[in-house]
């Protein structure tokens, strides 16, 4: 980053292939030798889209997830593909870290600014999701009760009890949910996210399905969305980032396999095909090779 211009190759191979606790150690290790944030060196340097790759790069996960629940929520409208994305995907472990990390950049409560934000069944079910509470284990017993209730209150009734979606989906244990999803299927005819999109509409149906999505697998969830993000008119740069950043050092191996297993291409040549230039590098080293 000394003198005129950037040696942008360098800083990719440095940010990019590094993990987010090298990348503290590292601006750590910035400000002590140069009396500078490394943060605002970079911003300085960079622009456009790299720039906020590589900003994001350099924030530690929980702080990346608040800032980005932050930005959805302020100001008028409500990004909901953030809140639905993050709230269905996140472990306990890490919803936990994202409500302290919130309160301590934010100065307010997650859950208080979600629920000013939201309303209905879809508000109760981000509430449900928030509390990082969902039981342990399978409770054999209760698995029948849960695909009939499900039943009855769906495809088993003129109307909708979506209070009874919510609960059973918001707080059984994943293991348990995959088995209640096997036995509606045997009982009702139905894959549970048919009887979803049957029953429910709007983003309360989106939250649905998102979370019975990641029940099964959430790198198939992942791969869903990277496709997205990239095969439709334009790609969606901000989604593309927020999937690349949260998930480079989670699980990014496994969201390659479902991606090629779904659409018969690799990321890596799907990442080349949608992007250039710098961007398109960052995103390669972030994709960890091609299949």
């Amino acid at each position: 980053m000394k003198g005129i211009g950037t040696n942008e190759d360098t800083i990719l191979m440095l940010i990019a292939s590094r993990s987010n606790d090298q990348r503290q150690q590292i601006k750590a290790a910035y400000k002590k030798a140069y009396g500078k944030d490394l943060v605002s060196a970079l911003k300085s340097e960079l622009g456009g889209l790299l720039e906020s790759l590589i900003t994001a790069l350099m924030t530690p996960p929980a702080a990346y997830d608040a800032s980005l629940l932050h930005k959805a929520l302020k100001g008028v409208g409500t990004d909901d593909e953030v809140l639905i994305e993050i709230l269905a995907s996140r472990s306990t472990e890490q919803i936990r870290d994202i409500i302290k990390t919130y309160k301590k950049e934010f100065g307010g409560k997650l859950e208080k600014e979600i629920c000013g934000d939201t309303s209905g069944h879809y508000r109760a079910l981000l509430v449900i999701l928030l509390q990082g509470s969902r039981e342990e284990g399978v409770n054999e017993a209760l698995v029948q009760k849960d695909v009939k209730d499900l039943y009855a209150a769906g495809e088993g009734r003129f109307g909708t009890d979506e209070e009874k979606f919510i609960t059973i989906l918001g707080n059984r244990s994943a293991e348990h949910l995959r088995e209640v999803f096997t036995a509606y299927r045997a009982l009702s005819g139905f894959h549970i996210e048919e009887s979803i999109k049957n029953e429910t509409t709007g983003n309360l149906e989106k939250l649905l399905l998102a979370v019975v999505k990641c029940i099964k697998s959430v790198p198939a969830f992942f791969a869903e969305s990277l496709f997205g993000s990239m095969r439709r008119a334009g790609t969606d740069d901000e989604t593309l980032i927020r999937i690349m950043v949260s998930r480079s050092e989670e699980d990014m191996l496994d969201i390659r396999e479902n991606f090629k297993k779904l659409y018969g291409a690799s990321v890596y040549t799907t990442i080349q095909e949608d992007t250039t230039g710098d961007f398109c590098k960052a995103l390669l080293y972030l994709c960890g090779g091609n299949d």
